[in-house]
């Protein structure tokens, strides 16, 4: 029970400042004059003014509460390297035991984790503290310790606190560290031309004199090791990488570990680019002028990443008006610069209802053979003169066609059907759901071809048939290059809505891009599309089943996947990723390598212990700074606020003797009469003594 004097004035506190204000004037005034009992009046008004400020006493039944520390633990990524866990175990358990020993004293506990989905907001122990000290009254809180390395990266929350904010700092002060960062890196590349990216290979901490200015840096891309060299740290340096094919790049940095630095979390940098081919090169010739040439031009004319060369031969064998063919063309057909000197300039070749004239010679049909085995490709659109005489298969070109045709053209109308194989393969995968119309399987709701050259098909994959399912679409590789054959010249019918026509761009487009290679259109493909920590992989392949594939992780950990066929020649799944870093897939055959989140989080941008990121808090809060190498378990004193917190073995704790109120009486000092009494008999006093 405690008590105490207060006021509960019988008045506004005005009127009572104003009656003060009035009885020392009177009693000034009386003073002057010299009148006998003017101090006697003086102490009658003051115990009238004292009745109407009526004082009591006030008790109160209060229940002491408990002063609150707040023992922060940091328990990031970076806190579990070197011997900072067991630094941390020995000092939770010291502190608990010192905090439970002091009277009247309670612990409140804080741990920080890094949440993995969300890597790139690193350490938010100020964050912690904030929030747990929202959650009490402050006058409760008698101060916090924080055990961490000092790495913080939510500085700026936390500018002020109720008590000494301690830091109780882990490390050593012989602990170095390396690490690689990637200064600049495009997100795009063009495939084959040279880039430069920009890294820098940085020493931190009491790095040892044995130590070399040179480390041993190693570049992989796409899981194959490019190159190995050695660089200086401490320096910016410039690399020169040349991306060797479309689509997603992924470049890994390497330096080797030495067994005396920190970590080597940080010893590799992941830089994913995205290889894009500038302007494809595409020479397309045409045969005769006929309706199906200007599809091919507005095909490849609409899209502006192609640059297209057409020619067109004007006038047919068997139309003869004896002018010279130099004469009739509107330029000259170049064809010894084309197929001699720059057919390695150009990503495809089309020859559409082209056939042997007399422009190309013998060597150049040879040049195009050996342009298609070094990678290169080319595509056939025939035409009823495949069949004849002077057909390109009685060429050398004969070599690398994947159908012989039996000279036979076929005149009736069909609608082209998507082969079993073709509804596998990635190039006819789909069509037949064109233009949304969802039709039974083999039997899309196309406008009808009529004209199909007959042939056998001796190598490479038949993905579309016509009339009586004979080959309409033929796809193969040859060498390092791709070769396609179309058995009709009538896909222009789809194009001008004959009978509804049918996806004749769509067609023509993923064929065209097939045969340049584009990534998302190989047959037999195995990728990885990440989105955050959820990893979609995909197999597709043209074979009934294939073999599961192998995953490993950052950690160097593997596993089997498996995969789940969800639409012919493609199967899939989806894994949570619960590492950040470089990972690798492989089946035996394929291999794909895909990075989830950074490869060195930013726990490890920085790994040497340093509290300069607290400094401005603990001068605030009057705190202090003991390395648990110094000090393994800090010693607590009392200490009253506004004094120094800290020592060099001890922390500072600042009781509050904080309370609950439970229950408030009040009693008035002295009884109204009491009052009366004492102020009349003053004034009779006064008075007697005056009439003397």
């Amino acid at each position: 029970m405690d008590s105490s004097i207060v006021f509960s004035p019988l008045i506004s506190e005005i009127l009572l400042i104003i009656g003060v204000i009035i009885l020392i004037c009177a009693t000034g005034f009386a003073a002057w004059r010299g009148l006998s009992g003017w101090f006697l009046r003086a102490l009658a008004g003051g115990v009238i003014l004292c009745a109407l400020a009526n004082p009591v006493v006030r008790y109160e039944e209060r229940d002491p509460l408990s002063d609150i520390v707040f023992l922060v633990e940091d328990a990031s990524e970076s806190q579990k390297i070197s011997d900072r866990p067991e630094q941390v175990a020995t000092a939770l358990a010291g502190l608990r035991e010192k905090i439970g020993n002091l009277e009247n004293f309670e612990l409140r506990e804080v741990r920080i984790e890094n949440d993995i989905s969300q890597d790139e907001t690193g350490s938010l122990v100020l964050t912690a503290l904030a929030n747990a000290a929202s959650k009490v009254a402050q006058n409760r809180i008698a101060g916090a310790i924080i055990i961490s390395d000092g790495r913080i990266h939510d500085a700026e929350i936390l500018q002020t606190f109720a008590a000494p904010v301690h830091i109780l700092q882990t490390g050593k002060s012989t602990d170095w560290d390396r690490r690689i960062v990637v200064t600049n890196a495009p997100a795009f590349a063009i495939v084959d031309e040279e880039i430069t990216l920009n890294l820098r290979i940085e020493n931190d901490g009491a790095v040892p004199v044995s130590e070399s200015e040179l480390a041993n840096l190693t570049i992989t891309i796409d899981g194959e090791v490019q190159s190995q060299f050695q660089v200086r740290t401490d320096a910016d340096l410039e690399l020169p990488i040349t991306l060797t094919h479309g689509g997603m790049n992924v470049l890994q940095f390497t330096i080797a570990a030495d067994e005396t630095e920190l970590t080597d979390r940080n010893n590799s940098a992941v830089v994913t680019i995205n290889g894009v081919r500038d302007r494809l090169r595409v020479l397309l010739v045409s045969g005769e002028p006929y309706a199906g040439g200007r599809t091919w031009r507005n095909l490849l004319k609409s899209d502006s990443a192609v640059d297209l060369v057409h020619f067109t031969i004007l006038r047919s064998a068997e139309k003869s008006n004896n002018v010279p063919v130099r004469e009739l063309s509107l330029i000259a057909f170049p064809t010894r610069e084309l197929f001699l000197d720059k057919i390695d300039d150009f990503d495809l070749i089309i020859f559409d209802k082209y056939r042997r004239r007399g422009m190309l010679r013998p060597a150049y049909l040879r040049n195009v053979v050996e342009y298609t085995k070094n990678g290169g490709a080319v595509l056939f659109a025939t035409g009823p003169d495949f069949a004849g005489v002077n057909s390109l298969f009685r060429s050398d070109i004969a070599e690398i066609l994947p159908a012989v045709p039996s000279f036979d053209v076929i005149n009736q109308g069909y609608k082209p059907q998507i082969s079993q194989t073709g509804h596998r393969h990635p190039v006819t995968q789909g069509l037949e759901n064109w233009a949304g119309d969802l039709a039974p399987e083999n039997d899309p709701n196309w406008g009808r071809w009529f004209r199909l050259l007959d042939t056998n098909v001796r190598s490479g994959h038949m993905v579309m048939h016509g009339f009586d399912e004979k080959p309409l679409l033929v796809l193969d590789r040859v060498g390092e290059g791709r070769v396609a054959m179309l058995m009709s010249d009538q896909a222009w019918l789809w194009s001008r809505g004959f009978e509804g026509g049918g996806p004749q761009l769509e067609l023509l487009r993923r064929l065209a891009h097939w045969m340049m290679k584009e990534p998302e259109l190989e047959e037999e493909q195995l990728s990885a599309q990440v989105d955050g920590q959820q990893v979609f992989i995909t197999r597709r392949s043209l074979s009934e089943s294939i073999q599961a594939p192998d995953i490993t992780y950052p950690d160097g950990e593997t596993e089997t996947l498996e995969l789940r066929e969800t639409s012919p020649g493609r199967w899939t799944a989806r894994i949570n990723a619960e590492q950040n870093g470089l990972f690798e897939l492989s089946d035996g055959e394929l291999k794909a390598v895909f990075a989830v989140g950074p490869a060195a989080p930013i726990e490890f941008e920085k790994t040497i212990a340093d509290a300069s990121l607290l400094r401005p808090l603990i001068l605030e809060t009057s705190a202090g700074v003991i390395r648990a190498q110094d000090v393994a378990v800090p010693n607590l004193r009392l200490i009253r606020a506004g004094r120094s917190g800290a020592g060099e073995n001890w922390f500072g704790l600042t009781p509050r003797n904080a309370y609950l109120t439970l229950d408030v009486r009040q009693t008035p000092m002295l009884p109204g009469w009491v009052w009366l009494l004492m102020a009349a008999t003053l004034i009779v006093w006064a008075w007697r003594r005056e009439g003397r």
